[in-house]
């Protein structure tokens, strides 16, 4: 894959991962499991969505140190591009979809599950590193010998009871993203990485992120839950 490919399918992944995240979000029927969080800081702060998933994504990032992880560009640009674009993108979907009824929540939140499957595909296919809270589940997964599933399933549990409490929205979505996300980028990995996503880093020893299913992030398919295993035990992200 060239450079130029690496960096435009980057940045259009970072979009549409950010734009699938506010379709979920506005269409009201349960965010992604970490957004489920983001949603209560905002409801419990009155900061803006952007400042407090930023916020968070650092907080992530100060948690790989004592792990040993290293961030790639991949890693920094899922920081700022999400980071920067989250709340252009809710305003936009707010704009386009005002008021919208049961079956144009019920679109928007399918819609958003796709979207994102397939912005994890292109994000994870350009091998760059893994978003922060990916990296902190691998850094776990390194540390603790757990497994990914088990990993994955304690940190969105936490994160989802956590943002629920705080008043975040949970709903049939979050359960809707747990179990489908996952099928949806193994379906499509190949359209942006037509050899796969290969092994793990430890098993490669290049530092590039494996596949995955996102939480917030995309999460390794090689390492992680197969199709309908979900993160979550439902609920999840």
């Amino acid at each position: 894959m060239s450079p130029t490919r690496r960096t435009v399918q980057l940045l259009l992944g970072l979009l549409a991962y950010a734009l699938s995240m506010a379709m979920l979000i506005h269409a009201g029927q349960g965010g992604m499991p970490w957004d489920v969080l983001h949603q209560g800081v905002v409801r419990r702060t009155g900061l803006p969505f952007g400042v407090v998933v930023g916020s968070l994504s650092v907080l992530a990032l100060l948690a790989w140190i004592p792990l040993k992880q290293r961030p790639g560009i991949g890693t920094i640009a899922n920081v700022v591009v999400i980071t920067v674009t989250i709340d252009p993108a809710i305003a936009l979907v707010a704009r386009l979809v005002p008021d919208p009824g049961v079956a144009a929540s019920v679109a928007l939140a399918l819609g958003g599950i796709v979207l994102n499957g397939l912005a994890t595909s292109a994000y994870l296919g350009v091998r760059l590193g893994p978003g922060p809270r990916d990296g902190l589940m691998t850094g776990l997964v390194a540390r603790t010998g757990w497994s990914v599933r088990l990993v994955r399933t304690l940190i969105e549990v936490v994160v989802v009871t956590l943002g629920w409490a705080l008043g975040g929205t949970l709903g049939w979505a979050t359960v809707a993203y747990a179990l489908g996300v996952g099928p949806i980028v193994q379906l499509t990995a190949r359209w942006f990485a037509p050899r796969g996503f290969g092994a793990p880093p430890s098993a490669r020893g290049d530092g590039e992120p494996a596949a995955g299913v996102p939480s917030r992030d995309p999460v390794p398919v090689t390492a992680g839950p197969r199709p309908g295993e979900g993160g979550m035990p439902e609920p999840g992200r």
